[in-house]
């Protein structure tokens, strides 16, 4: 019966016309219509022009360019099922549109291409599919619109749904398959360029990434799985990826091949291509993709037959890892031609030409990654043998060393001897100007105590000669009234009385007694006070670790460098509650006054450029130690002078003012109390010393 039908429409229904009759059916037959350029064709033009040319074959490659091609397909569907899928083989075309012409009436009209949103595909698949109706028994003729700059490869197939899925199924298993080969080389190449730190590795991983990629791109997998909506990428990606793909492969090649080293003149030839790849680049960013597709894909052969060179010219050289990576590219070569001339339809396209680049691919870098094996290998070997030769020399060697020891030793005994009497005269020394910083010490601080009670000294003995006088006046008075007493007292007597007083202005004299008395007192409350502060600060009768009170000790020194500070030094005290610190209080208190007398000196040179110089002493309390920052205003140190202050005989003072021993002993007392110093200090921002003392020694320290 199927039969009887087939041969009746075979008498009517024109030749051209194709039957499905299976649920896969490939379209060998069609007819092509090429759009001149600047005129855009509608629908009825195309229906009704007689320009269209037949061809017989299952697929044709219309070249990388910019025209719109029409394709017009006679079906006549004889199966048993109606629901057919329009299946486009390249993924790669940009925009298609389907028209379902029956009696010359469009029926349908579809639209698809990479450049369509992923979700607006009726299976979401990379694969370009459009979902048709073909009545069973009726003349259908399907009108394809193709617009794409890059590639123009149409293989077309009317398939069942079964089918489809089948297809789409196989397609993902072998790129799933494609994809697990380079992730497994990723990772394992990955972790060898960490344990070993040999950036060929991690070259070698780029050039993994890169390629699957590219290779994604050219399969449409790119467009599925990372950018569904981005135009952008869909249309460059396949240049972009294969560009950069062939970028880090010519720079792997120069790195594991060592061209410049074997080939100097070859390796040199990978620089003009670097700059073909940049051109084609810049063109798929800017200008146009379909010129750099054109040039890529001359590039690319011309890039296969170099990397060949190269690497047998490297291997004539006798470099032995050339051998794995020669027959990688081999493999790698192969695909590429083949790829290379189906696309520009020197041959023809088929499922060879459509997977040999994947295929070629996975297995260029599965060999790659056994060349860089082979490659340990050989350089493992290489460094045993240098090994066992640098032991042999080791060996012939040892005798020459034995012998000479013997005069070494002789030699180092007398230089010992030398050494040992250099350094005791050094220590000699540096005990020397160590006694002398504490006698310059010691000479500020009998000048300061000499100075502060001379002040209240003079001011006692300055008091004494008027005291004496009011005094005297003062028994005239009392004279007069007792010899007045002895006789009665008269108006006159009295009168003479109340005029004396006047006369010796009573009330001012006895004022005046009392201030001079006061001043007295306070003179000699000055002094007590400065001995006190004296006796603090040096602690003589304190030779062993005891808690003390910082505050007391800072004080002291203030009172004591008081003769030495400008007027126009502030000093200003920001004293926390801080508890008793076992110490040396004598060597604490040298280490306070080291400090503030260089802070002193650092402000008084510099008192014209300082609007306000003060110095500030600020203490912290912490859990297990305290904080004492000493900070000036002062001009600062620049970072050369900073890394050296604590430097024995480093100083900045001119010579004669310091030996620049002081800060260098004021670090040893503070080491030696478990502590630290820190200086922060910036040119032009001022000096701050931080000093971090334990509030609690261990082992007591004694000088």
């Amino acid at each position: 019966m199927l039969f009887f039908i087939h041969f009746i429409f075979s008498l009517i229904i024109s030749t051209d016309s194709l039957y499905i009759n299976s649920s896969e059916f490939s379209i060998n037959k069609y007819h092509y219509l090429i759009e001149a350029e600047g005129v855009q064709l509608s629908i009825e033009d195309v229906m009704s022009s007689k320009d269209f040319i037949t061809l017989e074959n299952k697929n044709v490659n219309f070249g990388i360019n910019k025209d719109v091609v029409w394709l017009k397909y006679d079906l006549i569907n004889v199966s048993e099922n109606d629901n057919k899928f329009f299946f486009i083989k390249n993924p790669s075309l940009d925009s298609l549109n389907l028209y379902v012409v029956k009696d010359g009436i469009v029926t349908q009209t579809l639209s698809g291409g990479r450049l369509y949103s992923f979700d607006s595909k009726i299976i979401p698949s990379k694969s370009i599919i459009f979902d048709l109706k073909l009545p069973r028994n009726e003349i259908i003729t399907l009108f394809l619109r193709v617009k794409s700059i890059n590639k123009t490869i149409i293989t077309a197939s009317v398939n069942d749904p079964s089918v489809m899925e089948s297809f789409i199924n196989r397609e993902n298993i072998i790129f799933g398959i494609f994809t697990g080969t380079i992730v497994g080389l990723f990772f394992y190449n990955l972790f060898l360029f960490f344990s070993v730190r040999d950036k060929i590795y991690l070259i070698y991983v780029i050039h993994t990434v890169l390629v699957w990629l590219a290779q994604s791109s050219i399969l449409g997998y790119t467009n599925e799985l990372l950018w569904p909506d981005s135009v952008w990428l869909k249309l460059r990606a396949g240049v972009i990826f294969s560009s950069l793909v062939s970028v880090v492969g010519l720079w792997f090649l120069r790195e594991f091949l060592s061209t410049r080293k074997f080939v100097p003149k070859l390796d040199k030839g990978a620089y003009f291509i670097f700059v073909v790849y940049s051109f084609i680049l810049i063109n798929a960013f800017f200008i146009s993709i379909t010129l750099s597709y054109q040039v890529l894909l001359v590039t690319q052969s011309i890039v296969v037959l170099y990397v060949l060179i190269v690497a047998v010219s490297v291997l004539k050289k006798g470099y032995r890892p050339a051998r794995y990576y020669l027959l990688a590219w081999s493999v790698f070569m192969i695909g590429i031609f083949l790829f290379v001339f189906s696309e520009m339809g020197i041959i023809p396209t088929n499922n060879l030409t459509a997977y040999i680049m994947p295929f070629g691919s996975a297995l260029e870098v599965v060999l790659l990654s056994f060349a860089l094996a082979d490659k340990i290998n050989i350089l493992k070997k290489e460094k045993e043998d240098e090994q066992a030769e640098k032991l042999q020399i080791l060996n012939q060697n040892e005798q020459l060393i034995r012998e000479q020891n013997n005069m070494l030793e002789q030699k180092v005994r007398i230089r010992t001897d030398e050494l040992e009497h250099a350094l005791r005269t050094l220590q000699n020394t540096q005990s020397q100007l160590v006694n002398q910083e504490k006698m310059a010490s010691l000479g500020q601080l009998t000048a300061g105590i000499a100075h502060e009670i001379n002040n209240p000294i003079n001011f006692v003995s300055s008091n004494i000669t008027p005291l004496k006088r009011d005094i005297k006046d003062i028994m005239e008075i009392v004279e007069f009234y007792r010899s007045s007493g002895q006789r009665e007292f008269t108006e006159n007597t009295k009168k003479e009385a109340k005029q004396l007083e006047e006369d010796l202005e009573l009330d001012y004299v006895l004022e005046e007694v009392e201030q001079l008395l006061k001043g007295m007192d306070d003179g000699a409350k000055r002094t007590v006070e400065i001995v006190k502060g004296l006796r603090i600060f040096s602690r003589v009768d304190e030779q062993d670790v005891k808690k003390v009170d910082l505050h007391d000790g800072i004080n002291s020194i203030i009172i004591l460098l008081n003769s030495t500070i400008p007027s126009k030094i502030r000093i200003v005290r920001e004293f926390g509650e801080l508890p008793l610190v076992e110490c040396l209080a004598g060597k604490i208190n040298q280490v306070f006054m080291n400090i503030l007398n260089n802070a002193v000196h650092a402000l008084s040179d510099n008192l014209d450029n300082i609007s306000d110089p003060k110095i500030t002493v600020r203490t912290k309390p912490f859990a297990d130690h305290v904080i004492v920052e000493i900070e000036d205003n002062g001009p600062g140190m620049p970072e050369k002078v900073k890394q050296r202050i604590f430097e024995p005989f480093f100083t900045t003072k001119a010579v004669g003012k310091g030996t620049g021993l002081g800060l260098s002993i004021v670090y040893s007392i503070i080491e030696n109390h478990k502590g630290t110093l820190e200086v922060v200090t910036e040119e032009g921002q001022g000096t701050t010393f931080i000093i971090s003392l334990p509030i609690y020694q261990n082992v007591p320290k004694n000088e």
